[in-house]
């Protein structure tokens, strides 16, 4: 029973940051209306691009790490071995892998490490997983990329 509390607690999270992004690109026709009149005399902002611009850089690379093809041949065969189901699709298990990657570096305990790669990749083709195979999917992000 509790396992199912946290994996709808898992969904109702994911879908409120969905919908906090959606709303980020929402079109609000009455911010440009309801700007007060003030706003029509402050100066316009420097033209000088700031000290921190490196930054904003649309261009830099994810902080999370990405396999290279090496490690990501071994990440596969190791998930393979778990269940073959976990890699029908190899960019979607990379990609779930990253994520356990960020929970790790992020400092989060073990127990919660493991049940949130059990929770990214069980259903579908693998409709549940243990925890001792949890356990084992993060064994194998940590020994194929993730320090």
């Amino acid at each position: 029973m509790q396992r199912k509390t946290k994996k709808w607690l898992a969904i109702a999270g994911a879908l409120l940051v969905i919908g906090g992004i959606g709303s980020l690109f929402e079109d609000d026709t009455t911010a440009d209306t309801a700007k007060p009149a003030v706003a029509e005399t402050t100066p316009e902002p420097s033209k000088e691009p700031a000290a921190d611009a490196e930054t904003d850089d649309p261009a830099k690379p994810s902080a999370i790490p990405s396999p290279n093809a090496a490690q990501t041949a071994d990440l596969i065969a190791a998930l393979r071995n778990v269940d073959p189901g976990l890699v029908v699709k190899e960019d979607r298990a990379v990609s779930r892998a990253r994520n356990i990657c960020m929970d790790i570096q992020a400092g989060e305990d073990g127990e919660a490490v493991r049940t949130k790669a059990v929770l990214r990749y069980e259903g579908g083709t693998v409709p549940s997983l243990s925890d001792d195979q949890g356990e084992v999917i993060v064994k194998a992000v940590k020994s194929s990329f993730c320090d």
